[in-house]
């Protein structure tokens, strides 16, 4: 899921150098959407990791 928010962001950037500041602001919020839930899921991950030891 981080690839993807990397993906996007890459896309966001190469769109705003380009001129195309529609698509690119699309593609820029997708990719903050997608690294939110990377790190919710992230951090979930490392609380069940936690509680599963003991």
């Amino acid at each position: 899921m981080l690839r993807y928010a990397l993906i996007f962001f890459v896309i966001a950037i190469v769109a705003g150098l380009l001129g195309f500041g529609g698509i690119g602001g699309a593609a820029a919020g997708i990719a903050q959407i997608l690294f939110y839930i990377f790190l919710v899921l992230l951090v979930i991950s490392l609380i069940a990791r936690l509680f599963n030891r003991a």
